[in-house]
Formats: structure tokens, sequence, C-alpha cells
């Protein structure tokens, strides 16, 4: 799936979201995709988070 594809989803998503559910169950759609959108990269190794959690011990 191209990334122009996943954001066409993404996006019909999110006017589902925001026709049918008004704009707090946008909110919430477009935070659980945020979410999504992380662990993915996390998952596929393009996104290091040991930048935030390693500490300077010295």
């Amino acid at each position: 799936m191209t990334a122009t594809s996943l954001g066409l989803l993404s996006g019909l998503a999110l006017g589902f979201a925001a026709a049918f559910g008004g704009f707090s169950a946008f909110l919430i759609v477009l935070a659980f995709g945020a979410l999504g959108l992380v662990a993915g990269r996390v998952a596929d190794g393009k996104l290091d988070l040991s930048q935030l959690t390693n500490r300077d011990r010295g």
C-alpha cells in the first residue's frame, strides 16, 4: 500500500467520523490514527524511540 492510498483511506475515515459522529468523534479518530502511525513506524524500524528513553548516565 502506497503512502498516497494510505493517506486517502485516513482522510476518508476522518471524513466519515466528522460527518456522522461530530467533532469529538473526529478528534478521537485522529488521535488513534496518530498512535497507530507511531506504532507502525516503530514496528517497521523507521522510528527510533531510544533517544527519548536513553538518558545521559555519567
